[in-house]
């Protein structure tokens, strides 16, 4: 005999609620658990175990992309009732997760997408009725498709020790941006982005934790001005102001800039990608969940170190480290800080790091130290800042990465100035 498949309902009163409960009873292999007051009586009974689907009005109060999450970390499968099919509502539901979707205004076919909801959850015993398909997911009940397309995303990342991550970061999004693409570059470090000091942005509005919030209300992060602003002939979304406010953050925030993103998406990570043991306990992603989405999304990596003793045998490390985390995207390596002086050629340090990863192309980015201070005090661009070796040797290296770009350079306009960024906005 199957097991029948146990639900919670939030229904908060709805008119819906005597069909829907009057369904699920004559449903055979299915049994309402428990009908909870809201979406933290909710999660409280999802995290006993015994229950695994949940029946949630669409306009329940806290029900956002972090309950979802938390839902699904406890096995159980969210089915959302929209009170009407409106694409809107619909759209807003994928955006925080929502994989299976329900009209109040045809619920004789409830039973049956509980039954496909269930199935989607690891360990559940669905009924014989189960091979009945209901609505999959936002798409199938008339939700658009990802806005998502056509651009490449590239995560830009490195060992501990300042190898120059944030460097290469901005160099590729500049030398994008010149040749007439709309590139997006997410300050995406869980330690502390230092993007907008870089360019000169006084943040008084995080962008990485303003799309944060706009995910968890089920927004679209990449139109908010709280969010992305311009600088540089470029987007940015700045980073944490704080290193402690990581916690604010979850992966969910890189899947909903690569989801609905139609530009070239560019990730500045941070420098650890080791799994936090307290995650599976606390209830939330680890401090590095960020970073490891990044990695695992991106269409390309770039990593990047330093080609001194010390730098080479972090990145060697690093390489070996990334075998374990990434998903069989091409990798290229950024040598930041050549210089011939160190005694050590191109070809010794390929041969060097051959053993320790498939590298798809080594680049070179040398010891412009006049160049980088000139851009870094001024708030400017590398290629704003004027022709330079440094801002030249980003060249190769988008051509590697983007092959289709343009390759027309529209001249940059140099130009000191003070950007203020969240100017008039709430914090």
């Amino acid at each position: 005999m199957a097991t029948a498949i146990a639900v919670l309902v939030v229904a908060s009163g709805a008119p819906w609620e005597p069909e829907a409960l009057a369904a699920l009873d004559m449903a055979p292999g299915v049994v309402v658990l428990r009908r909870c007051m809201d979406v933290t009586d909710l999660l409280a009974h999802a995290a006993a175990g015994d229950a695994r689907v949940a029946l949630v009005v669409a306009q329940s109060p806290g029900l956002d992309h972090d309950a979802i999450s938390r839902l699904r970390r406890d096995l159980v499968e969210p089915v959302v009732v929209l009170a009407d099919g409106r694409v809107d509502a619909v759209d807003r539901a994928r955006r925080i997760g929502v994989r299976h979707v329900a009209s109040a205004t045809d619920l004789g076919s409830l039973p049956a997408l509980v039954r496909s909801a269930a199935q989607g959850v690891p360990g559940a015993v669905a009924s014989s009725g189960a091979a009945h398909t209901g609505p999959e997911g936002a798409a199938a009940a008339g939700a658009p498709e990802s806005e998502g397309s056509g651009g490449v995303s590239v995560a830009v990342w490195g060992p501990a020790g300042a190898p120059g991550r944030t460097t290469v970061a901005l160099g590729l999004a500049a030398e994008l941006a010149v040749r007439g693409r709309d590139p997006l570059l997410v300050d995406a470090d869980p330690w502390g982005g230092s993007v907008a000091q870089r360019l000169g942005v006084l943040d008084e509005v995080s962008g990485l934790l303003a799309a944060a919030r706009a995910v968890a209300r089920g927004d679209r992060p990449v139109v908010d001005p709280a969010v992305v602003r311009g600088v540089g002939g470029f987007r940015v979304v700045t980073g944490l102001p704080r290193s402690d406010r990581w916690a604010e953050v979850g992966p969910e925030v890189v899947d909903a800039f690569l989801d609905q993103s139609a530009c070239d998406v560019l990730f500045d990570t941070g420098f650890s990608v080791e799994d936090d043991p307290a995650a599976d306990f606390g209830g939330r992603p680890g401090r590095n969940a960020l970073t490891h989405a990044a990695l695992a999304s991106a269409d390309a990596l770039v990593v990047v170190g330093t080609p001194d003793p010390v730098g080479l045998a972090r990145l060697a490390r690093a390489l070996d480290e990334l075998n374990e985390r990434s998903s069989g995207q091409p990798v290229h390596v950024v040598l930041n800080r050549w210089r011939s002086r160190l005694g050590i050629d191109e070809g010794e340090a390929q041969r060097l790091l051959a053993g320790f990863g498939e590298v798809a192309a080594f680049h070179l980015v040398p010891d412009d130290a006049l160049a980088a201070d000139r851009a870094l005090v001024t708030g400017r661009t590398y290629v704003e800042a004027g022709p330079s070796p440094l801002s030249r040797s980003f060249v190769p290296l988008v051509d590697a990465l983007f092959p289709d770009a343009r390759l027309e350079r529209v001249d940059a306009q140099p130009s000191i100035r003070r950007r203020r960024a969240g100017a008039g906005r709430r914090r």
